[in-house]
């Protein structure tokens, strides 16, 4: 492997900007790094990419950014207009990717916040001033070219139709340069890698247009004869870049609300130095360990924990709950939510792609750069058929050259025009894509976009119960006097301040019981000890021994069964008080389940907790298959028996033990407060926690794959309508150019009802 002083040094006459993208530090905002097998690393990087119109441009980028030394994998996603490259940190920097973009005809920034608003709006700013060019000339070209359709006969003198001819070649020359200049670069950039774009017959239409219409200007008793078409040249460009403009002015608003659902990381901390004196810094430059002042109405810059003071946090963007949330010295706080009680000091925990809200980010940024399979369909058809199209277009020209040479031009150029398969690659990402962003604003976050294909087709859904169906930690419901005759409250206040010290999940339920807000602070242990699997031990002001914990460790008689869910506490050999639990279901977990059984899907419960629980909860629930005792090996086998049936399976869990099953499944969700291991094998994230936005995901996703089903029969019903019209010369070029401006337009429109 190629050490880093090696990697080539940048050309001089490159951008010098793009050499901050290297520092380690600014990197942390768009890229990630991933241990490989023997310790090796590979850098992830996202960028946004402007000046894409077709799917054939992402395989244009694609190429150039795998021809770069060091790129191992680079996805492109033409509806997202996003880039996901794979690189070794050894061989490549992340300012080679961009330069080698920028090579192919194209441009690219780092998938963060402000270089992403910038280049939307450079990006709109070029795309207004070639549309006005592109639509001020085409105005001047028809006042030139009307006196030529008004007159009749010999009414215009020869030399006089020159000149209006020359007026019009002039006038078109800022529209061929300026404004049909990207199409032109893009066209040449496909040709050179071998490739064929969207813009390669529009660009040959175009060229073959103004050719024979300056021919014609030039010499008009030469080869190309006396008909100029600078009028349609210029009509359709304007038509053209008026669609794309609004495809675009489209793509940007979806984009923006996207982001602004993700953007809740701040771009600066004020950290606590150790003479407490406080600095402004960047928060790529925080660490674990800082303290962070965050005022009030800031958002936090890292997850944590609250420190000084008492605060609400806004958690909505990103688990989408709505009412803000209580915390409390020593309460874990996450990365950009809101701080709206008070200023506050936290202890950071983690920091930039550690925290919950990045792995969120990263997700989308995944999502989005990726090419669905609906999507690698259209494309694959669309290469062949623009090949077909040219042959078509050419025999059409052939054969009005024998029929009406004078009309031969322009049907040929209508043919290429009218069927540019725009609309049909736009057809499923542009869908798809509106969907995973809707998704996102209700806390649903899509790390894999064929899943939507299969949760819209799901026949059977296989859930997990703790922390899935029922609430991920016990409830504190009953306490018990077994021995003593020390008062309750004086003897929760004790067992209470013991548990706070715990790790336990039955410990950790007790002390963060709402009961227990205020009543461990007075109680003043000593010596405090946990057995791993036992309890808590520790000593009491007097010198007494107290034990909290399992009924065996408390009574100091190793075997003794314990009596359901429980903690006992008690002096050292004696159990006197015993507080018990019970699961609970999630609010909305009953509600869920009859909707998607109303909905067509059979519910089933898979656990691997104690039957007789299971049972009970299945049983709540009206399941008719809810099995406990289920090791992964048992999850699977069920899961992969229903498919062998022909039932398309999904698969809802949180924990370690469900991994394998969430990427054995057709589609999986893992909840947002689970498992690592199993968010990242699962297609989607329930980052809000509510099973209703199960039932939500469901019904969005039928709804997207309805568009685009609608949008692929709008798409093939528009080529075999319009086709058959070039060919006969009823279509002339500017009314194939609006035609296909206007399509690729209804898909995209079509496609962002999703995002409403």
């Amino acid at each position: 492997m190629t050490s880093s002083a090696a990697i080539a040094e940048p050309d001089p006459g490159s951008n010098a900007e793009l050499d901050v993208l290297d520092d380690p530090v600014e990197q942390r905002a768009f890229t990630r790094m991933v241990e490989q097998g023997g310790g090796a690393r590979v850098a992830e990087s996202a960028f946004l990419v402007s000046g894409m119109y077709c799917a054939a441009c992402a395989g244009t980028i694609e190429a150039a950014l795998q021809r770069v030394d060091g790129v191992l994998d680079a996805q492109v996603n033409a509806a997202g207009h996003r880039a996901q490259v794979r690189w070794d940190p050894s061989r490549t920097r992340p300012s080679m990717l961009v330069r080698a973009v920028r090579g192919a005809g194209y441009d690219a920034v780092p998938d963060a916040a402000a270089p992403a608003r910038e280049l939307r709006r450079r990006e709109r700013r070029q795309a207004l001033w070639r549309l006005f060019v592109a639509s001020f000339c085409a105005m001047q070209v028809m006042m030139f070219a009307t006196p030529s359709y008004v007159a009749s006969g010999n009414q215009i003198e020869p030399d006089l139709r020159q000149l209006l001819n020359w007026g019009c070649w002039l006038v078109s020359l800022p529209v061929l340069l300026f404004s049909a200049g990207p199409m032109m670069r893009n066209a040449w950039h496909a040709v050179r890698a071998r490739r064929i774009s969207m813009d390669v017959p529009v660009a040959l239409g175009l060229l073959v247009t103004f050719v024979a219409s300056s021919g014609a200007t030039f010499d008009p008793h030469g080869v190309f004869g006396h008909e100029v078409y600078f009028d349609s040249f210029t009509m359709f460009i304007s038509f053209l870049l008026g669609g794309r403009y609004l495809e675009m002015s489209a793509r940007h608003r979806a984009a923006e609300a996207l982001e602004q659902s993700l953007a809740g990381m701040p771009e600066t901390a004020l950290r606590l130095r150790a003479d407490g004196e406080v600095e402004r810094i960047s928060v790529q430059r925080l660490q674990p360990g800082d303290r962070v002042r965050v005022p009030l109405g800031a958002a936090f810059p890292a997850d944590g924990r609250l420190e000084v003071g008492t605060t609400q946090a806004d958690e909505s963007l990103l688990s989408g709950e709505s009412v803000p949330v209580l915390h409390q010295p020593g309460d874990e706080l996450v990365g950009g939510s809101l701080n709206l009680g008070g200023p506050v000091v936290m202890r950071v925990e983690r920091v930039g792609a550690d925290t919950r809200y990045q792995a969120i980010v990263t997700m989308m940024r995944d999502a989005l750069s990726q090419r669905p399979a609906l999507a690698r369909w259209a494309d694959a058809w669309a290469g062949p058929f623009l090949w077909a199209v040219l042959l078509l277009a050419f025999g059409a020209a052939a054969v009005w050259s024998l029929i009406d040479p004078d009309r031969a031009l322009w049907v040929m150029v209508s043919v290429l025009i009218v069927t540019c398969p725009c609309a049909l690659s736009l057809a499923a990402p542009s869908a798809l894509v509106a969907a995973t962003g809707a998704l996102a604003r209700r806390g649903v976050m899509v790390q894999r976009l064929d899943a939507l294909e299969a949760l819209a087709r799901i026949d059977r859904l296989f859930m997990d119960k703790t922390g899935t169906l029922t609430e991920d930690r016990p409830h504190w419901s009953a306490t018990e006097r077994e021995a003593g005759d020390e008062p309750q409250a004086q003897a929760e206040q004790a067992a209470l301040a013991l548990a706070r010290w715990s790790s336990h999940p039955l410990a950790q339920a007790l002390a963060s019981d709402p009961r227990a807000v205020g009543r461990a602070q007075a109680v003043d242990w000593a010596d405090v000890q946990e057995e791993a699997g036992q309890g808590m031990q520790a000593t009491d002001p007097t010198g007494r021994r107290w034990r909290l914990g399992s009924r065996a460790w408390v009574q100091a008689e190793p075997g003794l069964p314990a009596r359901g869910q429980e903690v006992c506490f008690g002096p050292v050999g004696q159990v006197q008080w015993r507080f018990g639990f019970e699961e609970r279901l999630r609010p909305d977990a009953r509600q869920a389940v009859q909707a998607l059984q109303a909905g067509g899907v059979q519910v089933a419960l898979l656990s691997g907790d104690d039957p007789l629980r299971v049972q009970a909860v299945g049983s709540a629930l009206g399941l008719d298959l809810a099995q406990g005792g289920a090791t992964p090996e048992d999850k699977l086998a069920v899961v992969a028996q229903a498919q062998a049936a022909g039932q398309v399976c999904g698969m809802v869990g949180d924990g370690v033990n469900d991994a394998p099953v969430l990427a054995r499944a057709d589609v999986s969700f893992a909840m947002g407060h689970g498992a690592l291991v199993s968010r990242v094998h699962a297609d989607a994230v329930v980052s809000s926690n509510r099973l209703a936005d199960l039932v939500m995901a469901r019904q969005l996703a039928r709804r997207a794959i309805g568009i685009v089903r609608q949008n692929l029969i709008w798409a093939a019903a528009y080529n075999a309508a319009c086709i058959p019209l070039a060919l006969a010369g009823y279509l002339p070029p500017w009314a194939a150019g609006l035609g296909m401006a206007l399509s690729s337009l209804l898909v995209v429109g079509n496609s962002l009802r999703l995002a409403r």
